[in-house]
């Protein structure tokens, strides 16, 4: 993503020129979002499919539990890395000054992304403002490793977000912004800028942008296979005829 840095791309001004990994993103296939978003098992067949390819990615959604259980979601990661502010709470206030500096990574959205955003738990990192700016510049939502808040107004905004945790403390004296389109770890699992993010009630799949169409060829195989015994349930076919059909 280095060629993307030469490109003149007007910032907010809150971070250095430097801590923009990247300012414009490769695009995904859209056949292939497409593809993804036909699966009816979304992240399950993608789990499954990813195991078989020894590919490590998922989260469940007992970690990074969704604001709206009836959201699904596939778009490319938009990365954001957040940390705790060293100085104490008092100092900070006092300053006046918030480090929060992710609605760069906001700015430079394009429609179909998703904000995956390394954070800090217990300790909102975004809230209602961010999301509904989110949501405006046609993000689909966010996976977010730390806790949000206002999550009452992105659900009706309908912008879905997966977090760890959820917390009505402001992260606006607590956190601080380090980096935009870098790469992020998000739950043990690292995200490159540009990845391909799958998410439904059931949990998160990071799949690597290099081996999305890999995966979705055999997350389909699977869901197909999958198909097949179901009907084959259907209309009468025995247990043993059942569990002896491709898997």
């Amino acid at each position: 993503m280095n060629e993307d840095r030469s490109r003149t791309v007007n910032t907010l001004g809150l971070l250095p020129h430097e801590a923009f990994g990247a300012f414009v993103l490769p695009p995904l296939d859209p056949a292939t979002v497409e593809g993804f978003e036909a699966l009816g098992d979304l992240t399950g067949m993608t789990s499954d499919a990813m195991d078989e390819l020894g590919i490590k990615g998922v989260i469940p959604a007992s970690i990074l539990r969704p604001t709206d259980p009836g959201a699904r979601l596939v778009g490319r990661a938009l990365t954001v890395l957040n940390k705790a502010r060293p100085e104490a709470i008092e100092a900070a206030v006092a300053s006046g000054v918030s480090k929060l500096a992710d609605v760069e990574a906001h700015h430079l959205a394009e429609p179909g992304d998703v904000l995956v955003l390394q954070g800090v738990d217990m300790v909102s990192n975004m809230g209602g403002i961010l999301a509904t700016i989110a949501q405006r510049q046609g993000e689909i939502g966010a996976i977010v490793d730390g806790a949000v808040r206002d999550i009452d107004h992105s659900r009706g905004i309908g912008y879905p977000i997966w977090s760890r945790s959820v917390s009505p403390i402001t992260g606006k004296w607590r956190v601080q912004t380090i980096a935009v389109n870098v790469a992020v770890t998000i739950c043990g699992i690292i995200v490159t800028p540009g990845d391909l993010v799958v998410a439904d009630e059931v949990g998160v799949c990071i799949v690597p942008r290099a081996r999305a169409q890999e995966v979705l060829v055999r997350a389909q195989r699977i869901s197909s296979r999958e198909a097949d015994r179901r009907a084959a349930i259907g209309d009468g076919a025995s247990i043993a005829d059942v569990m002896s059909r491709p898997r």
